[in-house]
C-alpha cells in the first residue's frame, strides 16, 4: 500500500526503503523523539519529505490531491482538537470536512460502544476527560470509514485495563472491515500482541521490521 523510497525529512527520518502493506496492523514504537509520529505525517501528507519519494498504492503522494488523500488516509494526532458544543457535534464534524453525508445517531451510538465511551451524544465535550475526548476523537475518526487508519498513541490517555480493551475493539474492527491500520504506540506489550508488522524506530532510522 505504502512504499517509502529513500526518504528523509529534516533531521528528523531517514528511511531507505520500507513498504507497509495493505489490510495489515502495522505499529511503530521507539522511543521518544525518534521520529514515528513524523512518519505517519508523512503517509497523508501533513508534511512533505525533504528528499525521496513516497508511493501510495503505486502512486507518488506528491501527484494526489492532499485534501483526497486524507479523505482516504486518515490521521488522529495524539492530542487530537475537540470542538466546542456536543459529542454529537464532534462525531459529524468529520463528515462536513470530508463532506460526507451525515449519520443517524444509532450509527454513532454504535461507534461510541466499540471505543467504550458511556456518554449521551448530547454531553458537552468540555465536561469530559482527557481518555474520554481522546475517545470521542478515535470515534470521529472509525465513522469516517478511510482505507488507512494513521493513529498515533491513540490510548495514552487511557489507564492500562481501558486501553487493552479499546485497542482490541479497534483492531478488530479494522479486520472486519478490512482495512489498514497504522499505529504509534508506547506499548510494547500492545505491538507485541496486535501488530502483524512492527516497526521500531530509533534516531530516525528503522532498526527493526518485523512481519508476523
Amino acid at each position: 500500500m505504502f512504499t517509502l523510497e529513500n526518504v528523509k525529512y529534516k533531521d528528523v527520518l531517514q528511511i531507505q526503503n520500507l513498504k507497509i502493506h495493505s489490510g495489515k496492523v502495522t505499529v511503530i514504537v521507539g522511543e521518544s523523539g525518534s521520529g514515528k509520529s513524523t512518519l505517519l505525517r508523512l503517509l497523508n501528507r501533513m508534511v512533505n519529505p525533504t528528499e525521496g519519494e513516497i508511493f501510495y498504492n503505486g502512486k507518488n503522494i506528491r501527484e494526489i490531491n492532499p485534501v483526497n488523500l486524507r479523505r482516504k488516509v486518515v490521521m488522529l494526532p495524539q492530542n487530537p482538537i475537540m470542538f466546542p458544543g456536543t459529542i454529537k457535534d464532534n462525531l459529524l464534524i468529520g463528515f462536513k470536512f470530508s463532506e460526507k453525508p451525515l449519520v443517524d445517531d444509532n450509527k454513532l451510538n454504535e461507534a461510541m460502544k466499540i471505543v467504550k465511551l458511556d456518554k449521551k451524544l448530547d454531553d458537552k465535550v468540555d465536561k469530559l476527560s482527557g481518555g474520554e475526548k481522546q475517545r470521542v476523537a478515535l470515534c470521529r475518526t472509525m465513522l469516517l470509514e478511510p482505507e488507512v487508519f494513521l493513529l498515533d498513541e491513540p490510548s495514552s490517555a487511557l489507564d492500562e485495563g481501558t486501553e487493552d480493551i479499546i485497542i482490541k475493539n479497534i483492531i478488530d474492527y479494522v479486520v472486519e472491515n478490512k482495512k489498514t491500520l497504522v499505529m504509534v504506540t508506547h506499548s510494547i506489550k500492545i505491538a507485541e500482541e496486535y501488530g502483524e508488522n512492527i516497526l521500531e524506530i530509533g534516531n530516525g532510522k528503522v532498526i527493526r521490521n518485523e512481519m508476523r
